[in-house]
């Protein structure tokens, strides 16, 4: 089927296109022009979107959960929900994230969430956003930065326990968070990377030297920048600073104005090229549901006024990817073609899905975010069809 899509504009990487005309055949983009320069097959179904802007789909490589689930210890129904709640938030596909916790309950979520990634590419449902693999966020971070993670759970770095880890997944872990101080962590990160595996230098408080030792291992990007890190200091600038430092490095950023404050943000999009900077969620099972206690894997969180703590610590976000790119635009003054380059070009060339994310051309993958000019999403386009939102 030939499907002719029309808006009032389009963005993609270093790219924007007034009145384009997209033609899609068999979920791929056949061609792409401005109206008057294309001429439309005929016997074409067409979509039009008056006033809209079209955009590549996000990815989200950093997520726990949404609509009262937990992805690490949710089931089928519940893996689904919240891939429709990630696809009205614009998002084509996803890293489920998992939390530090006992050995054998991080068994069991990579178990399970191997079982629904292997089902999303059996089937090829375009539903909801799906998911590409596992963040595999602990147990080998710091006891000093480990956030809201259980300090009983923690694991040196050991190449045999991610070998478990890699055999209960099926080979579907995708990207790790490692603390590249931690004693073993640059045996670790050499052999996952070596296994496919990025690895994202985070929940930190390592040194400088210790920073660029796991960069020379084989990391590639830093988990949520500015959070859980040693904090910049002028005599030992630490990891933070390796990160704002190092413009092969990929950077996560949790854009929701609590967990980073604007002014931050700003020099953040400044040191960072326009290639590496990665906007997340860091979202947790209260995303999309009102005040009150939630699950961020086996920890209770309360939520209230759109912060999500435990004990005073910060535990999440209920942030949404389409909401990080509209606060990034307003904090920084960037063009929405970077904020959208950071939510799905930039996370795409991370984690090797470029061919089918990130970019709108001729011969890629439909996948298409509609926005409405004040930035919402109005529609979804997966492989070419429209999701239900």
């Amino acid at each position: 089927m030939r499907t002719v899509l029309t808006a009032a504009r389009l963005l993609t990487p270093h790219t924007e296109i007034e009145e384009p005309v997209v033609i899609m055949e068999d979920g791929f983009i056949s061609s792409i022009a401005s109206r008057g320069a294309l001429e439309v097959p005929p016997n074409s179904e067409s979509m039009d979107f008056p006033g809209a802007t079209l955009v590549p789909s996000y990815l989200d490589v950093h997520t726990h959960g949404a609509m009262g689930h937990d992805l690490m210890n949710s089931n089928p129904d519940g893996f689904r929900s919240v891939g429709k709640f990630l696809a009205r938030h614009g998002v084509g596909a996803y890293l489920p994230t998992t939390m530090t916790a006992p050995l054998e309950s991080i068994f069991r979520s990579l178990d399970a969430l191997s079982k629904f990634i292997e089902e999303s590419e059996r089937s090829g449902s375009d539903s909801g956003a799906r998911p590409l693999g596992i963040h595999l966020e602990g147990p080998f971070l710091s006891h000093e930065k480990r956030g809201v993670h259980p300090p009983e759970d923690l694991q040196v770095p050991s190449v045999e326990l991610l070998q478990r880890f890699w055999e209960a997944a099926r080979g579907h872990i995708l990207l790790m968070t490692v603390a590249p101080e931690l004693p073993g962590a640059d045996e670790l990160i050499r052999t996952a990377s070596g296994m496919g595996i990025r690895v994202s230098l985070g929940h930190s408080n390592a040194k400088t030297t210790e920073a660029l030792r796991g960069i020379a291992a084989g990391a590639v990007s830093a988990t949520h920048t500015f959070n859980a890190m040693r904090p910049l200091d002028h005599r030992e600038p630490g990891l933070l600073a390796v990160v704002l430092d190092q413009a092969g490095l990929f950077a996560e950023l949790i854009c929701d104005g609590i967990h980073v404050d604007p002014l931050l943000v700003r020099l953040f999009h400044r040191a960072k090229c326009l290639d590496r900077g990665i906007l997340i969620t860091d979202a947790m099972s209260a995303t999309g549901m009102p005040d009150g206690e939630y699950r961020l894997g086996n920890l209770d969180v309360t939520v209230a006024n759109g912060r999500c703590t435990r004990e005073g610590v910060l535990a999440g976000s209920v942030l949404t990817l389409d909401k990080a790119i509209r606060n990034f635009v307003e904090f920084t003054q960037a063009p929405y073609t970077t904020a959208v380059q950071y939510a799905s070009t930039n996370p795409a060339a991370l984690t090797g899905f470029s061919d089918q994310y990130g970019e709108l051309a001729s011969g890629r993958a439909a996948n298409i975010t509609v926005l409405s000019a004040a930035g919402e999403v109005q529609k979804v386009l997966l492989n070419g069809n429209i999701v239900t939102l």
